[in-house]
């Protein structure tokens, strides 16, 4: 829940419907269909998707979602507007974690992903 009680709201980008119905299952989440849903941290799957999200929704912090480390992707996802970056395959509590500190403005990288 947020601040005012509230579930989180989680915009997927591109839309993910298993993710979303993962996510879903979290009781202190809400997974929103667009940037009209107001969301308070996306979650995507590349770094023109950071940018199309901040130009979308610039209050949104965004999370980028990838298979494993490679060399420069993190600096490339911070440059970019990013809050961080997170396995796309982690548990799902997990992913709740990283998603409600990103909305809280705190880092969110996941510790096998911080390289850089």
């Amino acid at each position: 829940m947020d601040e005012t009680g509230r579930p989180l709201r989680v915009l997927l980008w591109p839309a993910n419907p298993a993710l979303a119905v993962r996510l879903g299952l979290e009781r202190d989440i809400e997974v929103v269909a667009s940037a009209m849903g107001r969301p308070a941290v996306a979650l995507v799957e590349s770094v023109e998707g950071i940018r199309e999200v901040r130009e979308e929704a610039p209050e949104c912090a965004v999370l980028l979602a990838v298979g494993s480390a490679r060399p420069g992707l993190r600096d490339a996802a911070l440059a970019a507007g990013a809050s961080g970056l997170v396995l796309r395959d982690a548990p799902v509590r997990d992913l709740a974690r990283s998603l409600h500190a990103a909305s809280r403005g705190e880092p969110a990288t996941d510790p096998t992903l911080d390289t850089p």
